[in-house]
């Protein structure tokens, strides 16, 4: 019978080695020493938004948002705690991180929905929005929530000091989208597509009254009407074209198109466009 002593004592030393091991784990420690986590130290809340500020007037954004993020983690209740979410907001915007902005403004209103830097805060958002709209050929989504934000500003805080510059963004913004509309209409009527042309400068100038696209739309609506032979519905579209822009060029050209097929501008007031008079 033969042995394998070196067989066995190798078995026996891998086991040794496998329960030296699994000591090791349970008792939290390496084969090397013991291994610690680095413990964060704790600093001070004001301290942290003390330097964050001096990194904000520095322009050193991101090093900004650390400490304030820090802050939070260390001093979750500190009443510094909501300033420094609000200075997070502006953090990000002002380093053009515009995503992380609008985000660390709905942490922001979601906490505080009433606080008092509320208006501003969701002020922040809306421009994160407005900063990002694309040309009118592409998907219009960022302006659509531009606009809702800027809307829900003025409504919740209209005598704020942000209320009067979202107006006017607010007014950009709708341009934009009537512009999309004007497109995808301007589109449509050149390939013959023309009721669903009709549909799209409808929206223009029922829903986009105060954008600069109003006075083509009820020329194309002009235009339109006359290529399927609704001539009340063309005559009054320039007819109102006329009256809420009588110096545009826009109504000389309406006035032509009517005049080629002995046609004058008059309103109709059954047309659903006799209700768009200033």
């Amino acid at each position: 019978m033969t042995v394998d002593v070196f067989g066995g004592f190798i078995g026996r030393a891998a086991r040794f080695l496998m329960i030296t091991l699994v000591a090791a784990v349970l008792a939290g420690c390496s084969l090397f020493g013991p291994s610690k986590l680095k413990e964060e130290p704790i600093i001070p809340a004001k301290t942290l938004y003390q330097k964050a500020l001096d990194d904000i007037d520095r322009q050193y954004f991101q090093t900004a948002i650390k400490s304030l993020e820090q802050l939070d983690r260390q001093h979750p209740r500190d009443p510094l705690t909501e300033k420094s979410k609000l200075m997070q907001v502006f953090a990000n915007y002002r380093a053009n991180e515009l995503d992380k902005a609008i985000l660390a403004a709905d942490r922001f209103l979601a906490i505080y929905p009433n606080g008092k830097g509320a208006p501003y805060v969701m002020y922040l958002k809306a421009n994160s929005y407005f900063a990002q709209i694309k040309d009118i050929t592409r998907d219009q989504q960022l302006s659509a929530d531009a606009i809702e934000t800027y809307q829900l500003l003025i409504s919740n805080y209209p005598k704020s000091d942000y209320a009067k510059d979202a107006r006017k963004k607010l007014l950009v913004a709708y341009d934009q989208l009537a512009g999309k509309e004007m497109s995808v209409g301007r589109y449509y009527l050149g390939n013959g597509q023309t009721t669903a042309a009709i549909n799209r400068f409808r929206v223009v100038v029922e829903t986009w009254q105060t954008s600069t696209h109003v006075e083509e739309a009820l020329y194309r609506l002009t235009e339109a009407y006359l290529i399927l032979g609704l001539t009340n519905e063309a005559t009054t579209s320039a007819a109102v074209l006329g009256h809420n822009y009588p110096s545009s060029t826009w109504y000389k050209q309406a006035f032509d198109l009517l005049g080629k097929q002995g046609l004058a501008p008059v309103i109709n007031e059954t047309s659903w466009l006799a209700g768009l008079r200033k």
